[in-house]
């Protein structure tokens, strides 16, 4: 009977240490969650910044030497019928990157419109399209220029 006692002893003290390393187990991998999304928490490092407050409402139509700061579009009539109607869905990047005159820009429109849930941009159409092609339109420059005057010689074996 004396091995009895002794036996749930064990299996009290195997039970006990299951616990313990359980809990270990979920404060070590709560720890690791928190430190994933908080990786500052952890350091012990003082760092000072100053930060700056600066009004968006303020500066979000600024333009500097002619380029409407937060956009990057160029500015002239109808810059901000093209800031309210296109950068709504899309980063301006994307219209500065496509030049197209007025046929490709109307069809690119029409294709938002049946694709992309455009709205209708009754009379914003032409101003929009105007302003495009004054400001984006095609560059027929390729990568580099075209060789000239190239003098050419043979290869010797």
């Amino acid at each position: 009977m004396d091995k009895e006692p002794s036996f749930n002893s064990q299996v009290k003290n195997i039970y006990h240490l299951l616990m313990v390393l359980f809990l270990l187990f979920i404060i070590s991998g709560g720890s690791l969650i928190y430190y994933a999304n908080n990786p500052e928490a952890f350091s012990f490092k003082k760092e000072t910044s100053n930060l700056v407050a600066v009004s968006l409402e303020e500066d979000s139509d600024r333009i500097e030497n002619g380029i409407h700061i937060r956009t990057g579009l160029i500015e002239a009539e109808g810059l901000m019928t093209v800031v309210n109607n296109c950068t709504n869905c899309h980063s301006a990047k994307l219209v500065t990157q496509n030049r197209m005159d007025a046929d490709g820009w109307n069809t690119t429109i029409k294709w938002m419109q049946e694709t992309q849930n455009l709205w209708d941009l009754g009379g914003n159409h032409e101003i929009i399209v105007n302003y495009l092609v004054t400001n984006y339109p095609p560059v027929k420059k390729g990568r580099r220029m075209i060789l000239t005057n190239v003098e050419w010689y043979e290869l010797e074996e």
